[in-house]
């Protein structure tokens, strides 16, 4: 048993001397100490020996456990020490260099302009409603007074929605919400409706799939053109400053009779000064070279719409028009393509 001690001593000092880390400690501790290990059980056959010679090894045992017991513990320290040492090192931090800027988000400009707007329109006492990014095609064409055969209800045109029996769509505009807010609300009326629609459109410098209007009704008794063309001042004066140049062209909307596009001297080519006006680019992509950029359409509700909302048309009149706001917010800014906002490049969009 005395060999045993002996070479067991010799064993542990090797291992203790390659022991890498603290886990190399514990195991070579469980495989000496635990209720398993060879000291253990050097210390349990012990009542197997003769009296005499049961003394002398039992104590000799425990000199060796408390030994093995003492280096362990001295060598985990030193590893430990060591360790941290390292650590100290390798996470040095030099507090004289400048610290790391986080890169913080901003709002996309759309939305900003957006909010410009919506404050703009709470100010006259509108309230603003928002609607479904899906629709029915009742809501959305037929109780707008748009005929079976408009080209608008085309699929060439509009996003039709799978396994509805082309009952939904992708919203085209947000008119919609007027029908169901005349529908569930007597007049006066006075809302607004901000959001993102839909239109099978080519992506160029004004057309994209995807864009964002916000669209105005106000429904009230003797309410006349006038009232239109004087909110289209107010606004066009707000969003583009008093030297704005705005024209107003006849056209045809099947909800608004009579009815009108909204255009403002191009942001691109055409600069608007007090008493001076620049002439058109020729080569403006985004005007065409014709000076004038539309942006939006209005005109006198429709008395059709109107019946199918339950509002007596003798009663009541109004107007509606839409905003074009991602082509507002290339105006402001005069940004002559609507690409950069939905590329999502940061660089772009940091600047606003």
């Amino acid at each position: 048993m005395l060999d045993k001690l002996n070479e067991l001593q010799e064993k542990i000092k090797v291992s203790l001397e390659t022991a890498k880390d603290k886990a190399d400690i514990e195991d070579l501790r469980v495989k000496i100490l635990g209720k398993k290990g060879e000291m253990t059980q050097i210390l349990k056959n012990l009542g197997t020996l003769p009296a005499d010679a049961r003394k002398e090894m039992g104590k000799k045992a425990n000199e060796v456990r408390d030994w093995v017991t003492t280096q362990i513990e001295e060598t985990r320290i030193k590893i430990e020490t060591a360790s941290q040492a390292k650590q100290l090192i390798d996470e040095t931090m030099d507090i004289t260099l400048p610290g790391k800027r986080k890169n913080i988000g901003s709002l996309h400009p759309v939305t900003t302009f957006m909010w410009r707007l919506e404050d703009l329109f709470t100010s006259l006492g509108f309230d603003i409603v928002e609607g479904d990014l899906i629709e029915t095609v009742y809501h959305n064409f037929d109780a707008l007074n748009t005929p079976k055969n408009h080209p608008s209800r085309d699929e060439s045109d509009t996003f039709y929605i799978e396994g509805t029996n082309d009952e939904f769509i992708l919203r085209c505009h947000t008119s919609p919400m007027q029908i169901r807010t005349m529908q569930r609300q007597k007049p006066p009326i006075r809302v607004i409706v901000p959001g993102m629609v839909s239109r099978r459109d080519e992506i160029d410098a004004t057309h994209t799939p995807v864009f964002h209007q916000m669209e105005g009704l106000v429904i009230d008794k003797d309410i006349t053109f006038a009232d239109l063309r004087g909110m289209l001042d107010i606004i066009v004066r707000y969003v583009f400053g008093a030297e704005a140049k705005v024209r107003l062209r006849p056209t045809h909307f099947p909800f608004t009779e009579p009815s009108a596009e909204v255009d403002i001297s191009c942001y691109s080519c055409v600069t608007a000064k007090p008493g001076k006006i620049s002439p058109p680019n020729d080569n403006c992509s985004v005007c065409k070279g014709s000076g004038w950029i539309e942006l939006w359409g209005c005109g006198m509700v429709h008395p059709e719409v109107l019946r199918k909302c339950g509002i007596d048309p003798e009663e009541y009149s109004g107007y509606a028009f839409g905003l074009g706001i991602t082509r507002m917010t290339s105006a402001i800014h005069g940004i002559p393509t609507l690409k950069p906002y939905f590329e999502n490049d940061v660089q772009f969009l940091s600047q606003f």
